[in-house]
């Protein structure tokens, strides 16, 4: 058990942090729209790349650079364009009622949800890399209830900013807040584009 709690901090200090795929989830919970799936497919991604860190796969992944420079550059490329969406919706931003929310359909949601979780190699160096190093302190049944820890930890997490993010309905009725939030939306994602491109330079 001490070790499940162990992994819980990690990993709820390692997600709990400003990104792009913490933003989708909070606008869809915001909408109201697959909000279960998207929570859903968020805390099981995470579950699968926690799983293949704690078996070892983080080795095998620190060494292969040029992996992690194909999902740099095609991660930077869709939080380009992800960014330039946010920012459209910023300069014509409209009171949303959960009632007359409109939005992609659900495959297509999912697909962004995926795209923001699997493109951004971040995910790969916190979840499988650095959770699976720590996990390595641990042998056996303790390592495995560390990755347990650390999935609950990503549940917890992102059921939570889904479902949580209704209450903050009432301050979204008007423009002027999605107006705010789609304009930091994009500057979160352009910003985290660009650190990752940096992160290419020698």
């Amino acid at each position: 058990m001490n070790a499940a709690f162990e992994g819980f901090l990690l990993g709820l200090g390692l997600i709990v942090a400003i990104g792009a795929q913490n933003a989708f989830v909070l606008r869809q919970g915001l909408e109201r729209r697959h909000v279960f799936a998207v929570a859903t497919v968020c805390a099981v991604s995470d579950a699968v790349l926690i799983a293949a860190g704690v078996g070892g796969l983080g080795t095998v992944i620190r060494r292969a650079p040029a992996l992690i420079t194909a999902v740099t550059v095609g991660g930077a490329a869709f939080l380009v364009a992800s960014g330039a969406l946010s920012l459209r919706r910023a300069l014509r931003p409209a009171a949303l009622k959960p009632s007359d929310a409109a939005g992609a359909g659900l495959w297509a949601t999912l697909a962004t949800c995926l795209a923001l979780t699997f493109l951004n190699p971040h995910v790969y160096l916190d979840t499988v890399v650095l959770i699976g190093a720590v996990s390595a302190r641990h042998s056996g049944e303790a390592a495995a209830f560390f990755g347990l820890g650390a999935a609950c930890a990503s549940v917890v997490w992102f059921y939570g900013l889904g479902y949580g993010a209704r209450l903050l309905a009432p301050l979204f009725a008007r423009p002027v807040a999605w107006r705010i939030l789609d304009a930091a939306i994009a500057v979160v994602m352009w910003t985290i584009a660009a650190r990752l491109l940096l992160s290419l330079l020698p």
